[in-house]
């Protein structure tokens, strides 16, 4: 990884995240949630984040947004390298707060899991699209509320005239999804994250909301980080993948690579436990992962993955493995890895 940003010479990325550690400072000590992640995501690519729930995810975009829970949880090191659309770079992991104000919502807007707690229900969801595009881009309120209800249209929103002037109560989830998306997209960012934007929605929903977020990239050319713990999502709508274990990446590949061929023993083990019509026909039982994700208060020695790991030797709790290439544009961080790789090159 690069300190500075890489050019259109070689990948074109909007978003650098380099060795981020987020931590959280309480009486029962430092919960390092996010421990020297590195990523980046390329212009018009969707990259997704996946690991099973307290791996880091969230915490990781809501780094990058600067929305941490202050003053216990804290950028402790790393960059967050944002290119705007005039070409400046900024590093989200020092910016202050007048200058995040300036860039969340015009530059890099989110999508959380939840709308209704992101919603305001005490004003229309036209207002609440009018404010933000009030906030960056000023005009008056009526033009406001007139891009609101074409924002509504976009995201195929039935009777958006109506829908501008209701409140969110009275909405369905995946309405109340949408009109996140609206207003996510109210300033045309160049970077969205969406964070688990489908888990509390049926299937049919859900793949509605996906086939809006393909849609909605293809128009505007919008780089998508989208954090989730469906693999099934992830087949769906991702370009790349950084696989997270508590608070590290363990494994990152291009989409197809990382189906066809999973390297780390924790990607291995999320893959078998996802039913395939395969399996099902053959009445195989699935897979499970053993034990739990561990406390990030409380993190084992060496690998964390180690004490779940059916590959563990003395060497994985020993010392931490770097992270290492495994074949072009694939690398993951395990020493059984590694020693396989190291073999591979000495016989080459």
């Amino acid at each position: 990884m690069h300190d500075t940003m890489q050019t259109k010479g070689e990948r074109d990325v909007v978003l650098s995240v380099q060795g981020l550690k987020t931590w959280f400072h309480s009486r029962d000590g430092v919960a390092k949630s996010v421990d020297g992640v590195t990523f980046d995501l390329a212009r018009g690519e969707t990259l997704a984040i996946v690991g099973e729930s307290g791996s880091g995810k969230s915490v990781t975009s809501l780094s990058i947004m600067g929305l941490l829970a202050k003053p216990a949880g804290r950028i402790e090191a790393g960059k967050i390298l944002l290119r705007d659309r005039k070409g400046q770079e900024h590093d989200l992991a020092q910016a202050n707060a007048a200058t995040m104000r300036r860039v969340r919502g015009a530059e890099i807007a989110m999508i959380f899991q939840e709308p209704m707690t992101s919603l305001n229900p005490l004003y229309t969801v036209g207002d609440q699209i009018a404010e933000a595009i009030l906030q960056h881009e000023g005009g008056t309120k009526a033009e406001a509320l007139k891009r609101a209800q074409a924002l509504l249209e976009r995201v195929e929103i039935p009777a958006a005239a109506r829908r501008v002037n209701e409140y969110p109560h009275q909405m369905s989830g995946g309405m109340r999804q949408r009109v996140m998306i609206a207003l996510a997209l109210a300033c045309n960012p160049s970077v969205l994250i969406a964070d688990e934007p489908t888990t509390a929605l049926d299937v049919t929903v859900q793949a509605q909301i996906l086939d809006l977020l393909r849609r909605l990239q293809a128009e505007s050319g919008m780089s998508i980080l989208f954090v989730t713990h469906n693999l099934g999502v992830v087949a769906e709508i991702a370009h790349r993948v950084v696989v997270m274990y508590a608070g590290r990446v363990v494994e990152d590949a291009g989409v197809n690579d990382l189906f066809d061929r999973p390297t780390h023993p924790y990607t291995q083990g999320l893959l078998s436990c996802i039913p395939t019509a395969a399996l099902l026909a053959s009445r195989q039982r699935l897979v499970p992962i053993p034990g739990n994700v561990p406390s990030v208060t409380a993190l084992p020695s060496g690998c964390t993955f180690a004490p779940r790991c059916p590959l563990a030797g003395e060497e994985c709790t020993a010392a931490v493995p770097e992270l290492i290439a495994v074949r072009p544009a694939h690398h993951a961080r395990c020493f059984k890895v590694s020693a396989a790789v190291n073999a591979e090159m000495s016989h080459a």
